[in-house]
């Protein structure tokens, strides 16, 4: 749980839209940043001696947020709410203005819940911020995110508005790639050689009592063209042009984080 440097991205992306504002983080998170970095990239001047290892005052005084709190299973970190995220949040609970999950929601068991549990504490208007592991991070916790779930989670549908997600590889931090959502039964492969993380941004248009419709995107397109697993039938039954040689060649031959990729658009780090 901490901020490396595709977290420092994606919170320069999110403040493209405004500032952090009152901002809860799921896990106190670390800055293992060097000053160098943090001074390049951010515009952060590093204390020296008196540096804290956690990054509430980078993003207070880089990216304007006005408080930073978090929420920890334990006080080993002196978190702000001791509270186990595999748990609903206890009532009378504040909301944020932001609320971000670097590194965290994998480690927890029950994830759904803990997704639940960001959005409860998002305000009407705010946004959420994840920079989670997608591919090649076995081991590293009990989950592996795939940018589907982001955007069957934050819809239109669910109160929530702007998703965006990206994917990204661990060793390349200048580069991300913005995926292009799943329409009409058509799934998103990503595959890679290195560790790929998958970065999102939404924002909470209105609070929709859970549980929420969550349901894969092309399966749900299949439900409703009745027509089984055969995708191409379910793209000619919408009334869609079947996917062209190119697209297919595409798909099976650089379906990794390449600009080839259909279904990515390759784009600066933190936009």
């Amino acid at each position: 749980m901490g901020i490396d440097a595709h977290g420092l991205n994606c919170l320069k992306y999110a403040r493209r839209f405004g500032a952090l504002g009152d901002t809860v983080t799921a896990g106190r998170q670390s800055l293992p940043l060097s000053a160098e970095v943090l001074a390049a990239k951010a515009g952060f001047r590093d204390p020296g001696p008196e540096r804290s290892p956690f990054g509430e005052r980078l993003m207070i005084e880089a990216f304007d947020a006005s408080s930073v709190e978090s929420i920890d299973a334990s006080d080993y970190e002196q978190a702000t709410y001791i509270h186990d995220m595999n748990l609903p949040m206890p009532a009378g609970m504040k909301t944020y203005d932001t609320v971000i999950d670097f590194g965290t929601i994998e480690h927890v068991y029950r994830i759904t819940q803990a997704m639940e549990n960001l959005v409860s504490l998002c305000k009407v208007g705010g946004q959420i911020l994840h920079v989670t592991p997608a591919n090649n991070f076995c081991g590293h916790g009990f989950w592996q995110v795939s940018p589907e779930l982001f955007f069957s989670l934050y819809s239109e549908r669910n109160g929530f508005r702007d998703t965006e997600v990206f994917v990204a590889s661990r060793k390349n931090h200048s580069r991300w790639f913005k995926v292009v959502p799943p329409v009409n039964g058509k799934r998103i492969h990503i595959i890679s050689q290195s560790k790929v993380y998958a970065i999102c941004r939404t924002v909470l248009d209105r609070r929709e009592a859970s549980p929420f419709s969550v349901q894969q995107s092309d399966y749900a397109s299949q439900w409703v063209h009745g027509v089984g697993q055969n995708v191409e039938a379910a793209l000619a039954a919408a009334g869609k042009t079947e996917e062209t040689f190119a697209e297919k060649f595409a798909y099976k031959y650089f379906r990794g984080l390449s600009g080839l990729n259909p279904g990515l658009t390759p784009m600066p780090a933190g936009g």
